[in-house]
């Protein structure tokens, strides 16, 4: 497309540059969202604009804010912007679109369920390194859904990229399949859980994290200019939401830290955790991993990779009721539910989900067996996760649209 267009596919109004990212939107905290696009060229006045709907309780007219964006230079073509939307406050609506000086985006609009409301999350993981597979899988959400349907959300627990640092990766893997598949990126904000692809494993400096950079915790925009943040010092990849009826807690399986354990145990501890109807938790590698490549499994160390999920914080989401754990790392689904433990106070159930089925090379071979997975898929796959007010329902399906799994809890 070359600067004298004026509009493709209705999504985007050109006039001497392009857009070559649509935005891309994180749940950032319970009332913000982080927002990332990019352009091909520098952008002057780049800025996010938003708007929300009048509430039930408030049927006057909504404020408009105008959040001017962060830049960052990635390399002579590809220029990238953020910025954070809210507070949204009790808005049922949110709506935005990012402009600069000669151009804009579509209006895209972002729906807010009450905890009563149903609630639709698109689980998917592990789609790196195959996109034709990832756009298939794709493909079969959307029939799933069903035409002029959105999830409100997509949890991705991780490795969305198998090469963080090249920047074709991030387009070839993961913009270009969502958005081909009907851009559920732009509406259903993602929470998104660190692989160990989408990342430096060290979290140091300039370690490629160019566009999943949603810095939990800093709440302004201001803030993403701190200097910890542009010279790649501030991470934290550990976070909680509340989505309908459920709480969700989000960690770094990669990088375990005295912190991370603290902000873990202190949110299972929580109110909000504790008072939700279904309380889960997700990270990238399992607790329980039962396929994997043999060598690298045995003589590389990758056995040891999750070793502190699994004996850290797996005895904390028994003693604290948490009720499904989910997760990827594993390239094929597996499911098992157990009985907790007698350290917590309801003697209940306890769901484990591997979910690495979106795209990525298949892992075939057995290196363990933990006795505890009831059903297991070797082939790719997605799940629509749907909350509504007492009841949860998990359906898995693969490329075909089959049903390979499914259960429900009902409180």
């Amino acid at each position: 497309m070359n600067s004298t267009v004026l509009g493709l596919m209705d999504d985007w109004v050109i006039i001497s540059h392009r857009f070559q990212k649509l935005p891309m939107v994180f749940e950032h905290g319970q009332e913000h969202y982080y927002i990332v696009w990019e352009t091909s060229k520098p952008a002057n006045e780049s800025s996010l604009e938003w708007w929300t709907d009048a509430t039930s309780s408030d049927r006057q007219s909504s404020a408009y804010y105008v959040v001017e964006a962060q830049y960052k230079m990635l390399d002579k073509s590809h220029h990238r912007y953020s910025a954070i939307l809210g507070p949204v406050g009790l808005a049922s609506k949110v709506h935005y679109r990012c402009t600069t000086s000669t151009a804009s985006t579509k209006e895209y609009t972002i729906a807010r369920r009450s905890k009563t409301e149903l609630t639709r999350i698109l689980v998917i993981s592990d789609n790196q390194n195959e996109d034709d597979i990832f756009r298939q899988v794709l493909t079969a959400a959307q029939h799933h859904y069903g035409r002029g349907i959105v999830p409100d959300a997509i949890l991705h627990a991780g490795d969305s990229v198998q090469h963080a640092e090249r920047l074709e990766d991030w387009k070839n893997q993961l913009f270009s399949p969502l958005e081909d598949a009907g851009g559920y990126q732009h509406r259903s904000p993602m929470i998104f859980v660190s692989g160990n692809h989408d990342h430096d494993k060290a979290r140091t400096p300039d370690n490629w994290n160019v566009y999943a950079d949603m810095y939990q915790g800093i709440m302004t925009t201001e803030g993403l200019g701190a200097p910890e943040v542009v010279n790649g010092k501030y991470h934290r990849f550990y976070h909680a939401i509340s989505l309908g009826s459920a709480r969700i807690i989000s960690l770094d399986a990669e990088c375990p830290s005295a912190e991370q354990s603290a902000f873990l145990e202190r949110e299972l501890q929580s109110e909000a955790f504790q008072s939700a109807r279904f309380r889960i938790v997700t990270m990238h590698i399992a607790p329980y991993i039962e396929f994997w490549d043999p060598y690298t499994w045995n003589e590389k160390g990758e056995k040891h990779w999750g070793e502190h999920v699994r004996l850290e914080y797996d005895p904390l989401f028994r003693q604290y009721n948490v009720d499904l754990v989910i997760s990827g790392h594993q390239h094929n689904y597996q499911r098992g539910t157990v009985q907790r433990n007698s350290k917590s106070a309801d003697v209940g159930s306890i769901t484990y989900a591997i979910v690495g089925g979106a795209g990525g090379g298949l892992d075939l071979v057995r290196v363990e067996d933990w006795s505890m997975y009831s059903v297991t898929y070797l082939d790719h796959h997605f799940v629509s996760l749907e909350i509504e007010n007492r009841e949860l329902r998990w359906t898995a399906k693969n490329r075909a649209g089959d049903i390979i799994d499914h259960f429900s809890i009902v409180r």
